[in-house]
């Protein structure tokens, strides 16, 4: 950027008197934690690997602490804010602290899992977000189906929901969450985040999540996957020829469909990997 372009980030004095401006009292409901330090939106920035032709979607801007650093190295900053009265601030703060750059933000009021790709323009190419826990994994796979043109993204979620994001097959937190996410990217916890960057201190630590899009598993619809993916899991303790019993009609049906696909009937859900799910949901229905 050229010297007049400089943008003046958001420091705790700062997040607190924009606050007190809007007569804002965060709310738990809406997961409102705030991040107050410079660096850490500096980092997470670093860590989302942009390039001054990204357009960058920002789910749950707030008070603009990390839009403003994502302003400073995309070419534009989509900002999806579901509070009308955040969402109306937030153009004002970017306008004080940041005009050079002022032109390349868009606010939407809207919720991000009713989000539609025809509401964004400029199509974003990478999701950076600061999603509260509550919402994070549902909104990130609602994003990545909707929006294809995504190549990936970095998500600042809660310590454990990174955890289970990022799990693999086998791990104590692998599960839907994991599978799921494995079928749009290759998902990584790249660093944590302590809680005490953020106003109010939450009561956990967080996580930054990287995503890479990838090639989905060919020759299989992912909504005939995800069913499977939510049979298999929904009694984890069970072996995948009695978790799946009723997905297929009856356990031996489950066995015989696994055995076709080259599965163990006596593993778990969570021994497998997305691969293998596609794998026993792209085999052929059994005639009666």
């Amino acid at each position: 950027m050229s010297g007049g372009d400089e943008v003046a980030l958001l420091g705790p004095a700062e997040v607190r008197r924009v606050a007190a401006d809007l007569g804002l009292r965060p709310t738990k409901r809406l997961g409102q934690n705030f991040v107050h330090d410079p660096n850490t939106v500096r980092r997470i920035v670093h860590a989302a690997g942009l390039t001054a032709g990204d357009v960058v979607l920002e789910v749950g801007p707030g008070l603009g602490s990390l839009t403003l650093g994502l302003l400073e190295a995309a070419r534009h900053v989509l900002a999806v804010e579901i509070d009308p009265v955040l969402a109306k601030r937030l153009p004002e703060t970017v306008g004080e602290r940041a005009p050079g750059v002022a032109e390349r933000l868009t606010v939407l009021t809207a919720d991000a899992l009713r989000l539609k790709e025809s509401q964004l323009s400029p199509a974003p190419s990478v999701l950076v977000a600061n999603l509260p826990y509550n919402v994070a994994v549902p909104v990130v796979l609602h994003l990545l189906a909707e929006l294809p043109g995504l190549r990936g993204g970095l998500v600042m979620v809660q310590a454990e929901v990174a955890d289970r994001m990022a799990a693999g097959p086998g791990s104590r937190t692998y599960g839907v969450p994991s599978v799921k996410a494995a079928w749009y990217a290759e998902v990584r916890r790249v660093a944590t985040v302590p809680r005490s960057v953020f106003w109010p201190v939450p009561n956990v630590d967080s996580a930054l999540v990287l995503l890479t899009r990838r090639e989905p598993p060919a020759g299989v619809a992912r909504e005939a996957v995800f069913d499977l993916v939510d049979a298999a899991f929904a009694q984890r303790r069970k072996t995948l020829r009695a978790a799946l019993a009723t997905w297929a009609g009856s356990a031996a049906r489950a066995a015989e469909l696994l055995d076709r696909a080259g599965v163990d009937p006596g593993a778990r859900g969570e021994q497998l990997g997305v691969a293998e799910f596609a794998r026993i949901a792209a085999v052929p229905p059994l005639r009666n």
